[in-house]
């Protein structure tokens, strides 16, 4: 996200805002542009006497503020950082005289989760006026690969096109889940070095070869010896690979089908920017248009809808392995 990029550029530089307010649906940033501040801020020997971190849920409005109006203890500046502040809302208007008026020996940081604060409130006005804003918006899911692949080229390491997309399938949307699996592998590679899905599959635990990942492939070829057996893995392997993780990715794929039979210009570059993906996975999706024309397309997105309502209990209720045999069956 650019905007919490140019914030952490600034704080890298030592330019500080008395205020931060730092709310979304997206926590990893706010924890990212949190603990930097508290890496940054203070140097070891002032933190004992000048960082204070509190709790949204443990603490009030009124202590907060006193605290703030402080001044430091043989240091530059005193820390304050209140997670999970969206426990204040009720009393956030309780800032709004601080916030107008900030002490500029005090840094004050409200990390307010999976929230939006009233933008039309004199306390949002006056912490933007005086201070720093930030929204931390969700990624898209189908953008989640490409955070990925930046991620792990700005950790030094580079990685075949699947390696993203093996990642996303089996990590999920949990971006703080994400770094934290490439930080474990990245202990036992070399920097610089290549990773591939065999490096996956031997330090964070992915099976190469049985995945949804490779499961959309079985399907787009129609091999269905291949999904049947990678089906049958995730039978006996149903937490490691949820039925819900499944059906998002084949819905997205046959989605991407959809969208490539609707295209009357079929050039790559013009594909992958339509459909927003890599170059690496055109041939795949022409392959699978071939052998899922869209009137087909169509009935198995239905289909999928429709699995997935099982799966969350409407209807008649299908355990794991009814609803894998099933989607496999119906799609193929």
């Amino acid at each position: 996200m650019e905007e919490a990029k140019l914030i952490a550029s600034e704080i890298n530089k030592g330019n500080f805002s008395p205020l931060y307010l730092l709310y979304g649906d997206e926590p990893y940033y706010i924890d990212a542009i949190s603990n930097l501040i508290e890496q940054k801020a203070l140097a070891e020997e002032e933190k004992a006497f000048n960082q204070l971190i509190v709790y949204g849920k443990d603490t009030f409005i009124e202590d907060i503020v006193s605290q703030a109006k402080r001044y430091p203890m043989m240091a530059a500046r005193q820390l304050i950082i209140v997670k999970e502040a969206q426990h204040l809302s009720k009393q956030i208007d309780g800032l709004q005289e601080y916030a107008k008026h900030p002490l500029q020996t005090t840094i004050l940081v409200l990390c307010y989760k999976y929230q939006k604060p009233d933008k039309r409130k004199g306390v949002f006005k006056a912490f933007q006026k005086n201070g720093t804003t930030m929204e931390s918006k969700k990624i898209y899911d189908n953008k989640i690969p490409s955070w990925i692949n930046d991620l792990i080229q700005r950790k030094g390491f580079s990685a075949q096109p699947a390696v993203p997309h093996l990642l996303f399938e089996f990590l999920g949307t949990d971006l703080s889940r994400i770094e934290k699996e490439i930080d474990k592998l990245s202990i036992h590679i070399e920097k610089g070095a290549l990773i591939t899905p065999d490096i996956v599959e031997q330090h964070i635990g992915i099976s190469k070869d049985f995945n949804n990942f490779e499961l959309k492939k079985a399907i787009g070829e129609r091999d269905i010896l291949k999904a049947f057996k990678i089906v049958h893995y995730f039978v006996h392997n149903p937490k490691d690979n949820p039925f819900l993780m499944t059906v998002s990715v084949l819905h997205g794929f046959f989605t991407q089908i959809m969208q490539y039979h609707g295209l009357t210009d079929h050039n790559p570059s013009h594909v992958a920017a339509s459909l927003g993906i890599s170059p690496f996975f055109i041939n795949e999706i022409k392959s699978a248009a071939k052998h899922y024309p869209m009137k087909r397309v169509s009935q198995i997105l239905k289909t999928l809808k429709h699995l997935d309502l099982k799966n969350k209990g409407v209807g008649a209720p299908t355990d794991h392995e009814n609803l894998l045999k099933e989607l496999l069956i119906k799609i193929m």
